[in-house]
């Protein structure tokens, strides 16, 4: 189960330097996506994955990928989404155990002040969808419709350890 990170919590972009939490919280909420490139379960939410993000690319959120893994697998599990979104890379899982997510995917919604307002984890469209209605509620923006046609029956997810 998700919980508060510690606000010095490293966060390293896919082409960047690491920062706290709380410097990529200066503006916006955080809103990513968290995934094991190396399984299955994160393969089969890919798709729907990036097009829950992309509705809230334009909102006041910052929206971004996870990847437990180094940035040359990040690139090439993400493909061009690495370079389209903000991607952070967690080799070490030192970010999902920061959170304390347990199954991967996750869809995790972190407000201003650092704190979890919710989150999902495995593909469960009831919460993915709990956590897009939270997030469009704070940031007066439209959730998208989840599940929509096309997207996975649900699964419990990968261990995130």
């Amino acid at each position: 189960m998700a919980v508060n990170p510690p606000p010095d919590l490293m966060l390293t972009p896919i082409n960047g330097q690491a920062k706290p939490l709380m410097a990529w919280l200066t503006t916006f909420h955080l809103a990513f996506v968290a995934l094991d490139p190396y399984t299955d379960q994160s393969r089969r939410i890919l798709k729907t994955a990036g097009r829950i993000l992309d509705v809230f690319e334009q909102a006041d959120t910052r929206v971004a990928w996870v990847c437990t893994s180094d940035a040359a697998h990040a690139r090439a599990f993400l493909g061009r989404r690495s370079e389209d979104t903000l991607t952070f890379i967690d080799p070490d899982r030192s970010v999902v155990k920061g959170f304390g997510l347990e199954r991967l995917p996750a869809f995790v919604h972190v407000a201003m002040d650092a704190t979890i307002a919710s989150a999902a984890e495995g593909w469960d469209p009831t919460g993915w969808s709990e956590v897009a209605q939270g997030l469009a509620r704070m940031t007066s923006w439209r959730a998208p419709v989840i599940p929509a046609p096309g997207d996975p029956a649900p699964f419990a997810g990968a261990p995130a350890a």
